[in-house]
């Protein structure tokens, strides 16, 4: 009996892994419903496969451990990689915010970069961007007014970041703010692993009207070193079906504007 149990504990948890592996990250109640056992065993299943270093608990599940440590900052590269097909729909429901006429900004980052790609139904916006990616994507429609601040290159996320920077953006104001996170705890705020990073997303919200952030669900499950700000900073969030329903209601009652996209 002990043996059939053991051998039935180890499965179950090398499913987890490959689950992990596939998708970046496990819920709980997803994971009991597929194993058909209660949640009080998978958590005992990830919090051993933890003491392993095999993965990270978060609120609600597990998160992959070569990407989400605290202060691991992935490249841009390799964050493009990352829930492609999510972050190229929360892109698509990120334009219908967009008017012509607007100013705006696109703060670096994966997801920003979609809305980038898909602009060419706006004929005159005016764009301040800190990301040389984009920034070149966006050079090639007429009509755009593109503006980039001066700064030191970051060269994982392409963006530009320091006192330059900081300067920069502080001359502006601007009607939306699309701001990418690494971060987002409903019950803490943003963050993003880089210092300098986090304090140009500060100033970037302190000149905007409207602050939207465009963030896949993934992101919902860790808490990175740089803190950006708190719930109240932020108007609309965009993301995809992958949020829980705890984290939604908590952004819903803050009086966020919750977009699943």
């Amino acid at each position: 009996m002990e043996k059939s149990f053991s051998k039935s504990t180890v499965s179950r948890r090398a499913k987890i892994l490959e689950e992990l592996e596939s998708k970046g990250q496990v819920v709980v109640n997803e994971l009991s419903e597929m194993f058909n056992i209660s949640e009080v065993t998978i958590r005992n299943d990830l919090a051993h496969l933890e003491k392993q270093n095999m993965l990270i608990r978060a609120r609600g599940g597990a998160i992959k451990v070569k990407y989400y440590r605290m202060g691991i900052d992935p490249s841009i590269s390799d964050k493009q990689k990352e829930y492609l097909k999510e972050k190229q729909k929360i892109a698509k429901a990120a334009l219908k915010l967009i008017e012509d006429g607007d100013t705006i900004i696109l703060d670096s980052g994966t997801t920003t970069t979609e809305i980038a790609k898909n602009m060419e139904q706006f004929k005159n916006l005016t764009i301040i961007t800190n990301a040389l990616n984009i920034a070149s994507i966006l050079s090639e429609y007429e009509g755009f007014n593109i503006f980039m601040p001066g700064g030191s290159l970051r060269k994982k996320s392409l963006s530009l970041v320091g006192a330059l920077a900081d300067e920069s953006f502080r001359k502006f104001y601007c009607d939306k703010l699309f701001l990418g996170v690494d971060g987002f705890d409903t019950t803490h705020g943003l963050s993003t692993p880089n210092s300098e990073e986090a304090h140009l997303n500060q100033i970037m919200i302190g000149i905007a009207k409207k602050i939207i952030v465009v963030a896949d669900s993934r992101k919902f499950l860790r808490r990175r070193f740089a803190f950006i700000g708190p719930l109240s900073d932020i108007d609309v969030v965009i993301t995809d079906s992958g949020i829980s329903d705890e984290d939604k209601k908590r952004l819903e009652k803050n009086g966020i504007e919750v977009i699943i996209a």
